[in-house]
């Protein structure tokens, strides 16, 4: 800043300090607003317990599958990234002498992954089976169409 300039402003602030005005005044229509209607951790007096502490809702998490579908999902989803590699490996060394092997690996690894897919959703109700499809269909789909680009 220069010099002058800030004399000038210094000079101007002591004549006329800030002083706060008795009714701020507003364009903005205020409204007193409660804590009661959105805070989420308010605190009703009606949820306190015999020792006046507060009693909080537990939220159960459900699980849409039960653990056994949980370690086969999980299963697959190694499975999957390990395909993944495998097609990534063989479409580099296309066109070279290795090209075959790695597609080999590559099929192999994907059938894997397609047995165990179809297996799961064999052994699952109609709800659970949904779900299922829902949460990997694509994953499956897009490793079929990587493999076609591989077949190529």
């Amino acid at each position: 800043m220069h010099p002058r300039t800030h004399l000038s402003i210094c000079k101007f602030l002591t004549r006329y300090p800030f002083i706060s005005s008795p009714n701020p005044k507003t364009l903005i229509p205020s409204k007193p607003i409660s804590t009661n209607s959105f805070h989420p951790f308010f605190i009703n007096p009606t949820t306190l317990n015999n020792n006046n502490k507060p009693s909080y809702t537990q939220f159960k998490i459900c699980r849409a599958y039960n653990v056994e579908t949980d370690k086969v999902v999980d299963e697959i989803n190694l499975k999957f990234a390990e395909a993944r590699e495998e097609i990534e490996m063989a479409m580099e060394s296309k066109e070279t002498v290795y090209f075959n092997e790695e597609a080999e690996c590559a099929r192999a690894v994907v059938k894997q992954v397609l047995d165990l897919y179809d297996g799961l959703l064999s052994k699952l109700p109609e709800k659970e089976r949904g779900g299922i499809q829902r949460s990997m269909g694509l994953k499956i789909e897009q490793l079929k169409a990587e493999l076609e680009q591989l077949n190529e």
